[in-house]
């Protein structure tokens, strides 16, 4: 009894302090949804009042109507771009994983690890060849340059291979005696028993590609393909920044990664769990 009384008391401090830490990190997301409601006086007022005194939907409306910044054509393009490179990348690093994880070939561990190694390298050092390369690809101001940067990520290579390796090898076996090649085990035996860690790896890339500013901002001169971090930091103006309208439409970029996080949540969980506990 006294063990059990202990534990109790031990989920209750637990869900006491992740409550408060809840509390800390939802506070700021309401209070850009609050701001987004207010007027603008209101938004650049003094105090920190998280209900607004006069609610309006003049920010939203205004963001749908601007003629200098299409808040819709940002959304499309971030979406159209964030999905292909999802889509490329989850076909290279499944594949890729595949090879570190379930071929067998000499240094195949070795150069595994390699490539890990190569995540250490930080992304800023990699700006310059990339644009020299997209100069040199033609791919300045166009969608290209925003779906295939990236798509050698190596965690999302990680994450799968870890995976990979927790399937039971006699079942690849029995396949391969059946007289399946790497191809069709790969795609009728792996990737369908892959789809948690698939659904994770997929979330990442594409909050990864939807969220990303420096790179759009340094190979996107026009509006055709701008996205929607570039057109929020565009909406701030050149000397005022309207804060409930900004808001708003910061609310607008959350609400489809927070769609697809919420929809693949049992998935991204169970991924998260089997994926990168061996070796």
């Amino acid at each position: 009894m006294a063990i059990r009384a202990i534990e109790k008391k031990k989920k209750r401090t637990s869900f006491i302090i992740l409550c408060i830490i809840s509390i800390f990190w939802l506070a700021p997301i309401i209070w850009v949804i609050s701001t987004s409601f207010k007027t603008e006086i209101e938004a650049i007022s003094s105090g920190f009042n998280l209900i607004p005194k006069d609610f309006t939907l003049d920010s939203y409306k205004f963001i749908f109507t601007d003629q200098n910044n299409n808040i819709i054509h940002y959304v499309k393009n971030s979406f159209l771009a964030a999905t292909a490179h999802t889509m490329l990348y989850l076909l290279i690093a499944s594949l890729a994983a595949y090879g570190y994880g379930v071929l067998k070939f000499k240094y195949r561990d070795k150069i595994f690890w390699a490539l890990i190694a190569t995540m250490m390298i930080p992304a800023v050092m990699n700006l310059i060849p990339l644009y020299s390369i997209m100069i040199k690809f033609d791919w300045l101001d166009k969608m290209q340059a925003l779906v295939v940067p990236g798509l050698g990520g190596v965690f999302g290579i990680f994450l799968l291979r870890q995976f990979f390796l927790n399937i039971p090898k006699d079942l690849i076996e029995s396949a391969k005696i059946d007289g399946a090649n790497h191809f069709q085990i790969y795609l009728k035996i792996v990737i369908p028993l892959s789809k948690p860690v698939l659904i994770v790896v997929a979330l990442f890339a594409f909050m990864g590609n939807w969220n990303d500013y420096l790179w759009p901002l340094i190979v996107l001169n026009g509006d055709t393909y701008r996205t929607l971090p570039v057109g929020l930091a565009l909406m701030q103006g050149n000397y005022n920044i309207y804060y409930s309208r900004l808001m708003a439409a910061t609310v607008i970029s959350i609400i489809p990664v927070l769609a697809l996080f919420m929809a693949a949540q049992k998935f991204f969980i169970k991924g998260i769990m089997m994926s990168g506990i061996k070796s």
